[in-house]
């Protein structure tokens, strides 16, 4: 295998992703389903697959990268990585394209994993059981960039800050006299579960509420007008009043979160890079038909509220990349401008190359180059020699270990 090779990508098809995003970035038809995650990496479920060379034309076609880890580990990841993190790739990549809102959830602490999956296997619950939470032993921090216009509910809004919106809107005075008079971090859990347990009658009186004030507009309007939605994607859905509880933010092209444990969030609509540690561990707190284990979630939940910092990327001295600050050890998201002039590329670490807009190249000595479109994404293996790259007017994203 060369230093780099073309990776072709799998399509996670869930109901609330967009139809026409992923396939303007890959440069496919769209075929009127919808697209929702385009997945880069080796997770067993949906691993991309990797051409023997870099144009895929030696003859061997596309294999799965997770068992090419598996028949080389040290030279797919690098003995490092094996090290550090064992023989799998510890990140997972993707491109997340959202037309609704993505279900309410938070992820577990690698403590809080590692506990609830020997529990859940003690009680012999199958891995595909739909009242399965942990399906591996793993931690899932997470860093979201936006490709464009973006919106996302993210962590508990201060405590006066929720109170002012249920008077705005009209609804749950009790909810917002609690949160006046008692600290927030005893409230938060109290209500949280009152909210996954509300009634019909208190679901429509909040529904009715956000349809106008949105419509009123004034300091709530935008937000008002992001919660209505979530009540006509998911009518009924408990989880409307949990989201209540969140900060409502819009990120613009550029701009990321990064979410660790124990955040409740949800992606409400756009198109962004996803770069997270290589895990499926999520517990559900609503905007889903899928199971909501409210013991479970309360256990894990960090009801600490403050406020929402959006992360820019930080110039790393290099001249073409940007990275954006992490303090997950298991992947680094960078951004990468070139030019005419070729850039080393290389590293010690395994690391995934994505091209979102113009067309870049990647190049090797002895001849091996590789074209890369707005869409297409390039595995480069560690230690396999100097890689160069340019591609004036491209933009490209990195992910490797942190």
């Amino acid at each position: 295998m060369p230093p780099f090779a073309l990776l072709k990508n799998p399509v996670r098809r869930y109901a609330w992703g967009s139809p026409t995003a992923i396939p303007a970035l890959t440069g496919t038809a769209p075929d009127g389903t919808p697209q929702a995650e385009l997945w880069l990496g080796a997770h067993p479920s949906a691993p991309s697959l990797l051409y023997g060379s870099g144009d895929g034309g030696d003859g061997s076609g596309p294999r799965p990268l997770d068992r090419l880890i598996d028949a080389d580990p040290d030279g797919l990841l690098g003995a490092d990585t094996v090290r550090r993190f064992g023989p799998a790739l510890p990140f997972l990549f993707k491109v997340l394209a959202a037309d609704r809102a993505l279900s309410l959830q938070v992820h577990p602490t690698r403590a809080q994993a590692e506990a609830g999956y020997a529990a859940e296997q003690a009680r012999a619950i199958p891995l595909d059981a739909p009242e399965r939470v942990y399906k591996d032993r793993g931690h899932k921090p997470e860093l979201l960039c936006a490709l464009g216009d973006f919106e996302a509910l993210c962590g508990f809004r201060p405590a006066a800050g929720t109170a002012r919106l249920l008077d705005a809107l009209g609804v749950l005075a009790p909810w917002a006299a609690a949160l006046r008079t008692r600290p927030a971090e005893a409230v938060l859990p109290e209500l949280l579960r009152s909210g996954l347990n509300a009634d019909g009658s208190e679901l429509a009186a909040v529904t009715s509420a956000l349809r106008r004030t949105a419509a009123a507009g004034g300091p709530y309007g935008a937000s008002s007008a992001a919660y209505a939605r979530l009540a006509e994607e998911y009518p009924g859905d408990r989880g409307l009043l949990a989201a209540l509880l969140l900060h409502h933010v819009r990120l613009t092209a550029g701009q990321a979160l990064y979410l660790d444990a124990g955040v409740p969030h949800a992606y409400l609509r756009g198109v962004g890079v996803e770069l997270m540690a290589n895990s499926d561990n999520v517990l559900r707190c609503g905007l889903t038909p899928k199971h909501v284990d409210v013991d479970g979630l309360l256990a894990v939940t960090d009801f600490r509220p403050g406020e929402v910092e959006l992360l820019a990327p930080r110039p790393t001295g290099d001249g073409f990349e940007e990275e954006y600050p992490s303090p997950a050890e298991e992947f680094r998201l960078s951004r990468l401008r070139p030019g005419a002039a070729a850039v080393r590329v290389d590293r010690p670490a395994p690391q995934i190359l994505l091209c979102v807009s113009g067309r870049a190249l990647l190049r090797a000595p002895g001849g091996s180059e590789l074209p890369l479109p707005a869409g297409a994404s390039a595995y480069l293996r560690p230690g396999a020699g100097p890689v160069g790259l340019t591609g004036p007017g491209a933009e490209l994203f990195r992910a490797t270990t942190g």
